[in-house]
This record gives C-alpha cells, structure tokens and sequence, in this order.
C-alpha cells in the first residue's frame, strides 16, 4: 500500500471478492490479472452468458500477458505493477468511453 499511497491512491477500503455466477450476466467485461484467474473464471462462466473474459494485461498493454506478484521484487515489484496497472486502466477508460 505504500507505492500506491505514494502515488495517491488509498487502498485501505479495497477488498476482494468472489465472483458469482450472477456475475457473468451483469458485466460485459470481466478482466483477469493472471492466466490462473482467467482458467478460474472460465470455469465459472455459465453457457450463455454475456460477460467477456480477457486477461487485463494483454487486452491493454502489451508489455506483458500477467500482472506479476509484486511481493517477490520489493518496491521495486509494487511499483512495477502500478506502472503496468495505470497504463492499462488508461485504455481501459478509453474503451468504455468509447462504448457510451
């Protein structure tokens, strides 16, 4: 948190969930961080369903398919994966507003 913080963001009130199956038919996009997710998530996809499912990363950047575990690399890790994370959501914000 403290990268983050650093960078202005507060995470302090972020947690994880789990996703159901109602999930899938309440999003139209479903993005993964890692390719396990991502198997994780497809196994969950009811037939039908109309959520798309894609790996974060590779969907917006092209640096890398995963966003790596940051706790392996120190701060250097954590502030890796806010590079790769806020240039993703960069076009991630600009394919929904393109949607609208």
């Amino acid at each position: 948190q403290r990268a983050a913080k650093r960078r202005g963001y507060d995470l302090s009130a972020q947690r994880a969930q789990q996703v159901s199956a109602a999930d899938f038919n309440r999003y139209d996009l479903i993005l993964a961080m890692d390719k396990s997710n991502l198997r994780d998530l497809k196994a969950l996809q009811p037939a039908g369903a109309k959520a798309e499912l894609d790996l974060f990363l590779r969907r917006y950047a092209a640096v890398k398919d995963e966003v790596p575990d940051p706790y392996y690399d120190g701060e250097q890790g954590f502030e890796e994966v806010l590079d790769l994370v806020e240039r993703a959501c960069d076009l991630l914000v600009i394919e929904l507003k393109g949607r609208l």
